[in-house]
């Protein structure tokens, strides 16, 4: 008898929000009115973003988050579920609501939006706990920072512990919102791929100039403290993947841009699942962005994550170096 093939397993730990997405010519400004032309109602935010790109990636996927005790957190659940996410470890709070995010996209693909984040602030260093069995059993801990640092820290020491892969995006924590300091726990630098944006990486290493020729340097600060990979994301300028064997600037894929709201996301879904299966930070890197590229060709956030295939495809089509 052949015995099934095992599935990579990721285990995503991310906010959860409720998305509101509305399509129009323009952006608004200040007491202007415009007409929408297109509306998504989902779930969304990192966590459901980031495990729902795993999952299409071929992963077993289980998300580590927190929601209300309201309808929209039911509805996350659901979603998820239907999408191939065990949702055993999304912890409702019967007196809080879900978190929401109502976004604006314009007809050149740029969007503005209004967050309010709800349940998520209330995710635990015991709600990190009590998802050990799980992280340990996995392949990789895709961890991003926008949530409470207690439970970021308590989630990369659990996976350090039992000897997971940690994969993090070190957003600025829920409770730090409005405060200057660029100083990060000492645990963040312990991630195995740390995987923040240009201006992230400009705040952490305290550079002043921000941009595709200072990420270089920026990257070689962040593997100077501990991190093993790093991966400055630049949108439509590609990536910097930095180690200590050196630097490698992978460019951007041609696509028409739609939508760019997922595309952090999807990079993030896509390179965890990559590393999940092979121990190739560059290879995984190219994959994640044209995962990250084709999540910007449709309108939405988990409704344009790309499979498998689509990927592979775009990888075919187009050698980004």
């Amino acid at each position: 008898m052949v015995e099934p093939v095992r599935r990579p397993k990721v285990v995503v730990i991310g906010g959860a929000y409720v998305d509101m997405a509305i399509k129009c010519s323009e952006i608004p400004s200040g007491g202007q009115t415009v007409d929408g032309s297109a509306l998504s109602y989902t779930a969304t935010g990192p966590g459901p973003n980031q495990a729902v790109q795993a999952a299409l990636c071929g992963c077993e996927v289980h998300l580590v988050s927190k929601v209300g005790g309201d309808p929209f957190g039911r509805m996350v659940r659901r979603n998820l579920t239907d999408l191939g996410v065990d949702v055993e470890y999304i912890y409702a709070v019967k007196p809080m609501n879900t978190g929401v995010v109502v976004t604006l996209v314009d007809a050149g693909g740029e969007n503005a939006c209004c967050r309010y984040t709800g349940a998520n602030s209330a995710l635990s260093s015991q709600d990190i706990e009590a998802a050990e069995q799980v992280i340990s059993e996995a392949d990789m801990c895709l961890i991003h920072g926008q949530l409470p640092q207690d439970a970021i820290v308590s989630a990369i020491r659990l996976a350090k512990v039992q000897g997971t892969k940690v994969i993090l995006n070190p957003a600025r924590p829920i409770e730090q919102h409005g405060q200057q300091s660029s100083d990060l726990p000492v645990e963040y630098f312990s991630a195995d791929v740390l995987i923040p944006n240009l201006y992230e990486a400009g705040q952490i290493t305290e550079q002043s100039a921000v941009n595709i020729h200072t990420a270089k340097l920026m990257g070689s600060d962040l593997v100077a403290r501990g991190v093993e990979h790093a991966i400055i994301t630049m949108g439509k300028r590609g990536c910097m993947v930095v180690d200590r064997s050196g630097a490698d600037h992978i460019g951007t894929f041609e696509v028409e841009l739609v939508d760019q709201a997922a595309r952090g996301d999807a990079f993030a879904g896509a390179l965890a699942a990559y590393c999940a299966v092979k121990d190739d930070v560059r290879e995984g890197a190219k994959f994640a962005s044209a995962a990250g590229a084709l999540a910007c060709t449709k309108f939405g956030s988990i409704e344009s994550l790309p499979s498998k295939a689509e990927i592979i495809e775009l990888l075919q089509t187009q050698d980004v170096g």
